[in-house]
């Protein structure tokens, strides 16, 4: 079994930053993508991020492209969000997912991914 860890999350103003991390431990040999999704309430969970084992390859949502940046430590085992320009519709409960079957190519759908945190609460008010 892999646990994933979230912490992070928090209240901030339009325009404020966070930095969400992501720890794994537990059965983490292996390679692994990692991957951030948010779920808002009465909304599916919606891709944000994503990271290649290496680190080489980064994906984004559209949503999100030239605000957000996603990086992994050396270890690989700890992934880093980190969120500018926080908007009001970025609010929402964030998630970190380890796709055990992927390598360089990031998954976008939550069901590639087998393992997922609980989640940490993001709230940016107007």
């Amino acid at each position: 079994q892999v646990q994933l860890v979230e912490s992070g999350g928090g209240l901030v103003q339009a325009g404020g930053s966070l930095r969400l991390a992501c720890a794994a431990s537990g059965r983490t040999f292996g390679t692994y993508v990692m991957g951030w999704f948010r779920q808002a309430p009465g909304k599916e969970r919606e891709f944000v991020a994503g990271i290649s084992w290496s680190g080489t390859n980064t994906y984004y949502g559209d949503s999100v492209k030239g605000r957000f940046a996603i990086s992994r430590t050396a270890a690989k085992t700890t992934v880093y969000l980190q969120m500018n320009s926080l908007k009001p519709q970025d609010t929402a409960v964030y998630y970190c997912g380890a796709d055990f079957n992927g390598f360089s190519k990031v998954a976008t759908t939550a069901g590639e991914y087998e393992y997922w945190g609980q989640g940490t609460q993001v709230t940016v008010s107007s």
